[in-house]
């Protein structure tokens, strides 16, 4: 179960760096209020994550 817990750890943390790095605060607050909408079955809040993540990732082309 050890395992398990610090693999999920560590891909999380990947995933936040990733986007951190690729998208700046901006992501991190997406993928955030993605995060917590969904582990509180909150859809509204689960909805303001993934526009804000959308509207990153579609950004304008430089």
């Amino acid at each position: 179960m050890p395992a398990i817990a610090l693999l999920a750890a560590v891909v999380a943390v990947t995933v936040e760096q990733l986007v951190q790095w690729k998208y700046g605060p901006m992501g991190i607050i997406g993928l955030l209020l993605l995060t917590v909408g969904v582990k509180a079955k909150n859809p509204t809040v689960s909805s303001i994550g993934a526009v804000v993540l959308a509207l990153m990732m579609t950004g304008p082309a430089i």
